[in-house]
């Protein structure tokens, strides 16, 4: 079997398991997939593969950074603190061990809703507050798995022209 196509192979499972990963946070996202066309341009470095692994890495660092300023954005807006984050983290991480699959949101919600209350004192204003964060949270993970599905579609117009003028 040639190296082009094991490497090929290769990369698509790295690339559906950071698409993935982009929606399931215990998993790498958009780092595994700049990751993966980097090395998979530079593994084949045909022409085709270059152009494709570089735009493919375009969009899916776009995704990435869209991802994170809107949900920082919104953070801010809500002057929700690092502290209530921090919680929100650690309960997330506590969650996911308890409850498989779903703890990890769950967590995250109840520690951001807990840390909001015990700051505000106001359950419907901590509820705001933390649900608002949430969506802003979903916003981004959605945004950055259709950049990470983008760039994996333009890595696969990279495989079909590469394999076919070679």
């Amino acid at each position: 079997m040639d190296i082009q196509i094991i490497a090929t192979v290769i990369a698509g499972i790295l690339l559906a398991v950071a698409a993935l990963g982009t929606i399931i946070p215990v998993l790498p996202g958009s780092l595994l997939t700049v990751g993966t066309l980097l090395a998979w341009g530079w593994i084949i470095g045909s022409p085709a593969t270059w152009w494709a692994a570089g735009i493919g890495m375009a969009i899916a660092l776009a995704g990435w950074s869209a991802s994170t300023v809107l949900t920082g954005r919104n953070l801010k807006q809500q002057l929700i603190p690092r502290g209530s984050i921090f919680l929100a983290i650690i309960l997330a991480i506590v969650g996911m061990f308890l409850i498989p699959v779903v703890g990890l949101f769950l967590g995250f919600g109840v520690g951001l809703l807990v840390g909001e209350y015990s700051r505000r004192r106001n359950l419907p204003e901590a509820l705001r507050a933390s649900g608002s964060a949430l969506k802003a949270m979903g916003l981004g993970m959605l945004t950055e798995f259709g950049c990470a599905a983008l760039a994996s579609s333009v890595w696969m117009i990279g495989v079909i022209v590469h394999f076919s003028t070679r």
